[in-house]
């Protein structure tokens, strides 16, 4: 797939080498040519210099052929100009704009406009909302203070109850997939091998949940 990211800062240019990794053609646009320079050594993608949202600029980009578009700029009328553009003049579905503030983020999700905010949940989200299938945080609200992520249970939980799972303060158990079929995560629900839960966290839990899933039920993995 090709995708066309709106901004070469830290978030565009990680995202950018994420996406190349991923095995996706990428084209950068950044109004600073000196902005390129955050791109990893040996970066196969486009780059093009201009404002973001000029339909010309985004033409070299090759949106046409595009799948996905972020606009993730230092600038929030910029990201949303460029997101309704991308979406309203050349029909791209998946598009992702990053917004400051809080406030206007939460107004433009309502307005069916996807918005992310901060670096790290930037890049993991929108990759989430270009590439379907990537095993990244499933959902995070518009302040990054709660997401929701998918893990397999390893085989050392087997036999233990659904709550041993959450860690307080930092991530509680909301469902349970078990052949296909998912269940809600209610204390008592004892896991199998196999299981995958779905784990409601704090927006910086995701790292004790991912330990404490690892470490096993008695702290000390298989």
């Amino acid at each position: 797939m090709h995708v066309v990211v709106v901004g070469c800062g830290r978030v565009g240019s990680g995202l950018a080498a994420a996406l190349e990794d991923e095995g996706h053609s990428v084209a950068v646009v950044d109004r600073r040519p000196e902005a390129f320079t955050r791109l990893p050594e040996g970066f196969r993608g486009a780059t093009v210099v201009g404002v973001g949202f000029d339909r010309e600029r985004l033409q070299r980009a090759g949106i046409e052929r595009a799948g996905a578009v972020a606009a993730v700029t230092s600038g929030d009328n910029s990201n949303i100009v460029v997101a309704r553009v991308a979406r309203e003049a050349f029909g791209i579905e998946r598009v992702v704009a990053r917004i400051y503030d809080q406030r206007r983020a939460a107004i433009y999700e309502r307005l069916g406009i996807p918005t992310v905010a901060t670096v790290q949940w930037t890049i993991d989200r929108v990759l989430r909302r270009v590439l379907p299938d990537s095993p990244n945080v499933e959902w995070v609200d518009p302040s990054a203070s709660v997401c929701l992520v998918e893990r397999s249970v390893p085989e050392a939980w087997a036999g233990q109850p659904v709550a041993a799972l959450e860690v307080p303060g930092s991530a509680r158990i909301t469902a349970v997939t078990r052949l296909g079929k998912a269940m809600l995560g209610e204390s008592g629900f004892v896991l199998q091998d196999g299981d995958v839960v779905w784990a409601t966290c704090a927006g910086d839990g995701i790292d004790r949940f991912d330990e404490h899933l690892e470490a096993g039920p008695n702290g000390g993995g298989r």
